[in-house]
C-alpha cells in the first residue's frame, strides 16, 4: 500500500471511528501528507519503514522551518494517532511515534467578552429584512450552544427542535444542547419569514447564504466582522471568542464543569478546566483592582 493509500484510511478512521471535527480531520491529515512528502523528498520511504528517528529529524525541520511550538505538537499528536492505527491494524509491529514528546508551549488563557459585549453585539442585527433575520439568529444560536463555527454552518434543519428547545450537533462529538428562549424565537423567526425567501429549493441546511444554499464558515466570518464593526466592540471577536465567552458565562453563574464538557463536546476534563481558571484569574485581576485594600 502506497502512503496515500494509508492517508485515505486514516481519514475514513478519523470520520468514521474518532468522529472527528472537520477541522481535526482537515489538520492532521494535512500534518501527515506533509510528512509524508518529507519522506520522499529525503529518504523515499513508505510509512511502514518510518522509525523514531525518520520522525525526529521531521520535527527539526519543522522547527527550523519556524513552525509554532503549537502547530509542532499538534503534528506530533497527529503521528500518534496516525501510526498507532497502523500498528493496530497490524502494518507495523509498534508505533515509532509512541515515545516522541510534545513540545512544550506557554498556553494562551482563551479570550472572552464581557456581558454587556455580548448584548450589544447581539443587538446589532435587525430583524427587519431575509438577511437580518438570519444574521440575528446565527449569533443567538452560536452564543447560545457554544458551538464551533464549522458546527454551526452544518446545522440542518431537522437538528433543531424548537418545541423542546434542543439542538442536535451532529459535527464532531454528537451531542444535545439547551438554548434559551431568546434564541428560540430568532430561530423561530428566522424559519418562519427569512429562511424560505433564501433557501434553494431542497437545501436541508439551517442557515444559508444569499445565493440559497449552506452558509459556509468563511461567510460567517465575514457577517460576525461587520457586526462586530457596527457595534464598535474594540475587539478582534472571532467565532471561537463567542464559544469561549459562552463557557466562561456558564461557570460564572455556576454551571458545573462537567455539563459544561458534555455541551462543548470536550473529549477530555482538562480541556474544559482552562475556561475554569480563566474565570478564576480574571475574579482575582478584578478584586485586586476594586478592594481598596488590595
Amino acid at each position: 500500500m502506497v502512503n496515500s493509500n494509508y492517508i485515505d484510511d486514516y481519514k475514513s478512521y478519523l470520520t468514521k471511528e474518532r468522529c472527528a471535527s472537520v477541522n481535526t480531520i482537515s489538520a492532521y491529515i494535512r500534518d501527515i501528507t506533509k510528512f509524508s512528502d518529507y519522506l520522499l523528498e529525503s529518504d523515499k520511504i513508505t510509512f511502514t519503514e518510518v522509525q523514531p528517528s525518520d520522525i525526529n529529524r521531521f520535527i527539526s525541520h519543522l522547527s527550523e522551518s519556524g513552525k509554532s511550538p503549537a502547530t509542532i505538537t499538534r503534528c506530533i499528536a497527529s503521528l500518534k494517532v496516525f501510526f498507532g492505527r497502523l500498528a493496530d491494524a497490524g502494518s507495523l509491529e509498534q508505533n515509532p511515534a509512541a515515545g516522541i514528546a510534545a513540545v512544550s508551549a506557554p498556553k494562551k488563557a482563551p479570550r472572552f467578552l464581557s456581558g454587556d459585549d455580548i448584548i450589544h453585539l447581539l443587538e446589532q442585527p435587525v430583524a427587519c429584512d431575509p438577511k437580518g433575520f438570519r444574521d440575528k439568529a446565527m449569533l443567538e444560536t452560536l452564543y447560545a450552544t457554544g458551538i464551533r463555527v464549522s458546527e454551526l454552518t452544518s446545522l440542518d434543519l431537522s437538528d433543531v427542535n424548537l418545541e423542546t428547545g434542543l439542538i442536535t450537533c451532529r459535527n464532531g462529538r454528537n451531542r444535545i444542547i439547551p438554548i434559551y428562549a431568546t434564541a428560540v424565537k430568532a430561530i423561530s423567526d428566522y424559519i418562519e419569514y427569512s429562511r424560505p425567501k433564501l433557501a434553494s429549493d431542497g437545501e436541508c441546511a439551517l442557515f444559508v447564504n444569499t445565493t440559497g444554499a449552506r452558509m459556509s464558515r468563511q461567510g460567517f466570518w465575514k457577517v460576525l466582522k461587520s457586526y462586530t464593526e457596527k457595534a464598535q466592540i474594540n475587539e478582534d471577536i472571532t467565532p471561537q471568542m463567542l464559544r469561549h465567552s459562552f463557557a466562561a458565562h456558564l461557570l460564572e453563574n455556576g454551571a458545573d464543569l462537567r455539563s459544561l464538557q458534555e455541551m462543548l463536546g470536550h473529549a477530555d476534563i482538562s480541556s474544559t478546566q482552562v475556561y475554569a481558571r480563566a474565570v478564576k484569574n480574571q475574579l482575582k485581576d478584578v478584586y485586586h483592582r476594586a478592594h481598596p485594600r488590595a
